[in-house]
């Protein structure tokens, strides 16, 4: 037992301890040794400017290229956006230890107070202190001054981080890509762009409240709205809330959404002829539409008058209906009306006419159309403000006395293709129609030319009738005619200066009729004779001299006698002597 009271054995023990101890110092520094002589080795191969340890100090082993944000996944979208200004790549390390991680995030933020060189175990001091040179220059010169572009990888071995083997099989790449687009997209939905905020408070677009919009269906030009022919069974919606001029006829529009037309403030003229609304599918449709003021109904199937059309409308066609009868009531919300057209209807039922004063709401109707319907006389308290009246292709068979009391404003008056007789025209029939400038009694039962017409008239149509012969005193007060037409009838005798009566006629017709010789003494104001279609055989020297031979009927320039039974060869030499200015005679 020694002094330190420990056993022989217990000594022995210690020595075989502290042999071990030395020969593992040995081998230590054996294996120091050889290492040195390794760098040594490699540093006599391959010697490197400064320039070229600064670049190997700052790049990465080129084993996979990949983004920091699969280094980093909790940097926010800030330090992501530090690490594109600095335009900055690394590579995955192995064991991520906490003074890598805090490198990293230096260089996303900016930081470059945290940013500090990193000894590996491989490196000796001399390497070490190299490298921190390198990144105390780094970071004055690169972080604090405007940041370079993006740097290439480089295949140089790293002494700021060591590398991690990746290995590059397909499945890996697909798992990096897979991660990046997903961490992306979360990015975009974590912070959304301007642009994605703006959108998503926008509100819904309807584009038919665009004023260039036009319904698929239709076609617009400006503020017209063309949706004709295209074979739809209603209003098209979307039709511009502006549009002025709707078209929508030849179709089988079959009814009208309530309300539709309240949208179209602006809408001034509907077309809806050529559909299928009956009554009760426009009922209510046009009530409450400001602007309108032209309404075509024509060729539908309605039965009766809508009574709830807007007060602005001045134009209503409602021809080829099934309109048999109509109220006063009608008209009460009409006060505008201008033009009303009621043509091809079946109004008056061949056995009456329309009740007195039905029309009398209508205080500014101009034109009135009643063609070919059913009246069996001219109605009765018609609007004092009324200009035109049209009666063509009625059942009338005579005037009842006062038809036209007061109303003389009427310029025109068509009683054409009617049963009108002489009889039926009584003296009174046309007395206060003072301002009648055109008659049109064409197709009708005269037998004689009409006696008291309105010294006013400028234009008489009396072609299609019975009339056989003309007399000197027919047209003796009618000295404001200009046009007169007497085709079509049954004349053969035409008394001497039966037109000379007439100082402004310029026109006068008497085609088609049975005369034998060229009327004498025609009106000097004269311009176009249609004797077309006689029988007229010759025709004499003087036939178209008025009063003194010697004087001219200088403003003939139009004759036209083809279809007669003029022998040319024997044709008078002289009979065109009068007509110096004549340009046309027409024998064939």
């Amino acid at each position: 037992q020694l002094d330190f009271g420990l056993t022989v054995t217990q000594i022995a023990g210690l020595d075989r301890d502290h042999q071990s101890d030395m020969r593992s110092e040995q081998l230590r520094d054996v294996s120091i040794s050889v290492e040195e002589k390794e760098n040594a080795a490699e540093s006599t191969e391959g010697k490197k400017t400064e320039e070229e340890q600064r670049r190997e100090g700052l790049t990465q082993t080129k084993t996979e290229e990949f983004s920091v944000a699969d280094i980093v996944t909790d940097l926010d979208t800030d330090r992501e956006v530090g690490r594109r200004e600095h335009g900055l790549n690394l590579v995955i390390e192995s064991e991520k230890t906490e003074s890598n991680e805090e490198t990293v995030k230096a260089i996303l933020t900016g930081n470059t107070k945290t940013w500090e060189a990193i000894k590996t175990d491989d490196e000796t001091d001399e390497q070490f202190k190299s490298k921190q040179e390198i990144v105390e220059e780094e970071r004055e010169s690169k972080l604090v001054t405007k940041p370079s572009a993006r740097p290439r990888m480089s295949s140089a071995k790293t002494p700021l981080m060591k590398p991690m083997k990746i290995s590059r099989s397909s499945k890996n790449k697909t798992n990096k890509k897979s991660k990046e687009k997903k961490r992306k997209k979360d990015n975009k939905t974590q912070k959304p762009s301007e642009k994605k905020k703006m959108k998503g408070i926008m509100p819904t677009h309807f584009p038919y409240f665009e004023d260039d919009y036009c319904p698929p269906e239709c076609v617009c030009y400006g503020r017209v709205v063309q949706c004709s022919d295209k074979g739809m069974d209603k209003v098209p919606y979307g039709i511009p809330y502006n549009a002025r001029y709707i078209l929508l006829m030849n179709n089988h529009i079959n009814s009208i959404q309530l309300d539709l037309l309240n949208e179209y403030v602006s809408m001034e003229f509907l077309v809806l002829s050529n559909n299928r609304l009956t009554d009760s599918a426009i009922e209510g449709a046009f009530e409450g539409v400001p602007a309108l003021k032209r309404l075509y109904l024509d060729r539908n199937l309605l039965d009766s008058v809508p009574t709830d059309l807007p007060v602005s409308v001045e134009e209503l066609r409602l021809d080829n209906n099934h309109l048999s009868a109509m109220s006063e009531a009608a008209w009460s919300r009409c006060p505008r009306l201008l033009v009303l057209s009621l043509s091809n209807n079946s109004l008056g039922n061949g056995s009456e006419s329309l009740p007195n004063a039905v029309l009398s709401p209508l205080c500014n109707l101009r034109t009135l159309n009643l063609d070919h319907n059913q009246l069996i006389s001219v109605p009765l308290g018609l609007p004092l403000s009324i200009k035109e009246l049209y009666l063509k292709g009625n059942l009338i068979e005579h005037f009842r006395g006062g038809a036209f009391n007061g109303v003389s404003e009427l310029l025109l008056l068509d009683l054409s293709a009617n049963r009108l007789t002489n009889k039926g025209l009584l003296k009174e029939s046309l007395h206060n129609a003072t301002h009648l400038e055109s008659l049109n009694l064409e197709g009708n039962r005269l037998k004689q030319v009409p006696r008291h017409l309105p010294l006013s008239l400028k234009t008489l149509n009396l072609e299609g009738n019975l009339i056989t012969s003309i007399k000197k005193v027919d047209f003796g007060t009618l000295k404001n005619l200009e046009h007169l037409g007497l085709a079509r009838n049954k004349i053969f005798k035409v008394a001497p200066g039966a037109f000379r009566t007439l100082p402004v006629l310029h026109q006068l017709d008497l085609c088609h009729n049975t005369l034998h010789q060229v009327p004498r003494q025609l009106p000097e104001a004269l311009h176009s004779v249609a004797l077309n279609h006689n029988k007229i055989q010759s025709v004499p020297r003087d036939a178209f001299c008025w009063g003194n031979k010697s004087v001219s009927l200088s403003r003939l320039v139009r004759v036209q006698l083809e279809h007669n039974l003029i022998d040319m060869g024997k044709l008078d030499a002289q009979a065109f002597r009068c007509l110096r200015g004549f340009q046309v005679v027409h024998f064939y």
